[in-house]
């Protein structure tokens, strides 16, 4: 994949990786709809979504102690190996912060139509999180959703979040996951040529807003059905980004990144009828 990024890739588009104004959705008006007006967003909301290569992230973790144990195991024995989801298990794991790095892709009309995101601990350089954003329209819905593609072994996940604006003009991403071809989380599994899916139990929610004194911040709550499993929450600053990849993560980062764009090719490649399971 470090080929190609600067080539065409896979014949569908472009790769720019470190620009420094890139954003995980290019204009946050191609989520408007019935319900959803992106000029009603607080402007900072509103910039970090479309600019989030710009923002310094700091992460503060909350795990339900009965899930603690099931989350340590991922990442330990899935996450790091498979550089996704080796989530932050202790207060202190984040107290350094989180590296993010963001990689447009572009279609043949040169528009951002995805962006990988890539997102390590500061402290250590694991990956946490690498996905592949965009705005997708489900079939039947009144408007755009979110969606999130992480690339797994033989698939992926793949996250619709429905997305509303608050009177304070914080923004709500939610996956409520309430049946097969509605805004929540899919399991995508590649067997001898055919494409299989189902819905697991599995529920997030964010809230994107700016606090009395002017700071951005999210909560973002993880839940197997309406249990709480995880929450994070992150202070998102503003900064003169340069476009280098963290020191912490040099190393590794590009093996991160391939993952990140494997997400977003076989997101495009799932994205046709399914079988559900």
């Amino acid at each position: 994949m470090a080929g190609r990024s600067s080539r065409e890739w896979r014949g569908r588009g472009s790769v720019a990786a470190n620009r420094s104004d890139a954003g995980l959705v290019a204009d946050m008006s191609a989520l408007d709809g019935p319900g959803f007006n992106a000029a009603d967003l607080a402007p900072a909301v509103r910039d970090f979504y479309e600019h989030t290569s710009s923002y310094r992230l700091e992460v503060w973790t909350g795990w339900r102690p009965i899930f603690w144990m099931g989350g340590e195991l991922v990442a330990r024995y899935f996450g790091r190996r498979v550089e996704q989801l080796a989530l932050p298990m202790r207060p202190l794991d984040g107290a350094r912060g989180m590296d993010s790095t963001i990689t447009v892709i572009t279609g043949a009309d040169g528009r951002q139509c995805e962006a990988a995101w890539l997102r390590t601990l500061r402290s250590t350089g694991d990956f946490v999180y690498s996905g592949c954003y965009s705005t997708r329209h489900r079939p039947g819905a009144d408007r755009a959703s979110v969606h999130v593609a992480f690339p797994l072994e033989e698939g992926n996940v793949q996250v619709f979040l429905r997305p509303d604006i608050d009177h304070d003009g914080s923004l709500w991403l939610r996956s409520p996951g309430e049946g097969f071809g509605t805004d929540g989380a899919y399991v995508v599994v590649n067997d001898r040529g055919r494409t299989f899916a189902a819905c697991p139990p599995l529920r997030e929610e964010f809230h994107v807003w700016v606090d009395d004194e002017g700071v951005l911040r999210t909560d973002h709550q993880l839940s197997l059905w309406s249990a709480a499993v995880v929450r994070f929450h992150y202070r998102l600053d503003r900064t003169q980004a340069d476009g280098s990849l963290p020191v912490s993560g040099r190393g590794r980062s590009l093996a991160g990144l391939t993952t990140s764009l494997a997400a977003c090719a076989d997101a495009r490649d799932s994205a046709q009828p399914v079988t559900p399971t």
